[in-house]
């Protein structure tokens, strides 16, 4: 088995087709260097991308449908598919070189981009994954580990919010809770005004995680969660772990990169995990794991022949499976760009997007929405009007079938049970319980919302309950 070398010869990347919508003054588009790693800044864009291309690379998403869900699976433009397509081509072609003298010199050159695009001190530090689920499996594995150790001791504890991810809880479940650790979950307010209220709420969970006298060894933090979606205060957060003792703080930030700015160092957690194929463009499924110190103790969940040399290289070789995804991040960058900003410039433009786009829902509606702009991304939840009846998780899922089915409509909703009273929020008729979590990427139109809009008007008119949807 070869290794990595330090200085590897890295053959050139798979390059996308030019637009023929994008020209330079000469008529023509020069492609990057393709072995120079990431800017940390883009370059200045010249002519940026037209809607027209914009339109085109994501031609191949189904006629018809307003889909305004890219937060569950994402989107990948037609460029960065036909560089995939080209490395598993090279892979058909000649699998022997492939596996021998490309594979690993590319997963690098993807794991150097995305270290500058996170501001990593080292390459090494950055590891590709699947999906953020592999990574929680990751961290939480170690657990298991450490308690060998007498590291993690029984009823010490792992502290989360109570809307962590269900395959990270059940991950707590597989790993932490048989070694006899304990699980805080900690209620986050919604909807929420003010990142004070969930701080407020995360210090009352590290007391009770030590109440059994154990100690709080672990805590998962959201960056984004995902239903309902709210950008946590992470690094408020961490600095509350330091100061009450938390040894270990993982980020789960599945909705970050792409969606808001992910500086590594300035957040300060262990371990970082984001997925590269919501809002990042890549094709499913890869994410970066970012691991702040080095550890024996980490290693990826599928055991190969890499085992043991570090989690890097552990993750770049699990076996035959498909690892086009891990190597086309220099083609999203080149896609992305293209646009005004390069990738911050996304980020404003889906921002201002989405919160534009739920104001307006929410004020046809007389409904709010779930938080502050500023606590928002590329996903907001906007209020739905209490007369639609969503009264549990099954009505919100009809309502969500029905809108697919009969308007083709694609957007999760979110179901809020009453918790406070009269400071719950209420519209015009009662309170209200039902969200819709919006998302705004590039090839979304204002079309898009003023459907849901009208469709949503159209229950109300037909004076329709969710109880009373079929389900699909």
């Amino acid at each position: 088995m070869t290794t990595l070398p330090k200085t590897p010869n890295i053959p050139p990347h798979p390059k996308p087709p030019m637009d023929k919508n994008d020209t330079h003054r000469n008529g023509t588009v020069e492609p990057p260097d393709p072995t120079h790693h990431t800017a940390k800044k883009p370059k200045l864009v010249t002519h940026p991308i037209s809607e027209p291309s914009i339109r085109d690379e994501f031609s191949h998403h189904q006629l018809g449908v307003a889909r305004i869900n890219n937060g569950s699976f994402g989107s990948c433009p037609s460029s960065v598919l036909a560089a995939q397509n080209t490395w598993q081509l090279r892979f058909l072609q000649q699998p022997d070189d492939f596996y021998f003298n490309s594979l690993r010199p590319a997963i690098l050159r993807s794991r150097a981009a995305v270290k500058d695009l996170i501001n990593a001190d080292h390459v090494d530090d950055v590891s590709l994954v699947d999906n953020a689920t592999t990574a929680a499996a990751v961290v939480l594995q170690q657990i298991g580990r450490r308690s060998a150790r007498g590291l993690f001791r029984q009823n010490d504890a792992v502290i989360m919010f109570h809307c962590a991810y269900q395959a990270v809880k059940k991950s707590i479940q597989a790993y932490v809770t048989p070694i006899g650790g304990s699980v805080v979950e900690v209620q986050l307010p919604f909807p929420v005004h003010s990142n004070e209220e969930i701080i407020t709420e995360f210090k009352k969970g590290l007391e009770r995680g030590k109440l059994n006298g154990g100690r709080v060894r672990l805590a998962i933090i959201d960056h984004i969660t995902s239903m309902p979606s709210v950008v946590l205060p992470v690094r408020e957060l961490i600095k509350v772990c330091r100061e009450q003792g938390v040894e270990q703080v993982f980020v789960d930030g599945a909705h970050a990169i792409g969606s808001l700015r992910v500086d590594v160092k300035e957040i300060g957690a262990d371990f970082y995990v984001s997925n590269l194929y919501k809002w990042f463009f890549s094709p499913p499924s890869v994410a970066f794991l970012y691991c702040k110190n080095k550890s024996n103790d980490v290693h990826h969940p599928v055991v190969s022949q890499e085992y043991g040399k570090g989690l890097p290289v552990e993750s770049a070789w699990v076996g035959m499976r498909d690892y086009s995804p891990q190597l086309v991040v220099p083609s999203i960058l080149e896609f992305v760009n293209r646009f005004e900003g390069g990738i911050e410039g996304i980020m404003k433009r889906n921002h201002d997007g989405v919160v534009k786009m739920g104001t307006m829902l929410a004020e046809s509606w007389g409904t709010v929405l779930g938080s502050p702009p500023e606590m928002c991304a590329s996903m907001i939840m906007v209020g739905l009007p209490s007369s639609l009846g969503v009264m549990s998780d099954d009505d919100a899922l009809r309502l969500r079938s029905y809108l697919r089915v009969y308007h083709k409509i694609e957007v999760p909703v979110y179901y809020q049970a009453l918790r406070n009273g009269d400071r719950d929020p209420r519209d015009k008729d009662g309170f209200i319980t039902g969200y819709v979590r919006i998302s705004h990427q590039v090839y979304n139109t204002v079309d898009d919302y003023h459907r849901l809009k009208t469709a949503v008007h159209q229950l109300l008119e037909d004076g329709k309950v969710c109880s009373g949807l079929p389900k699909e």
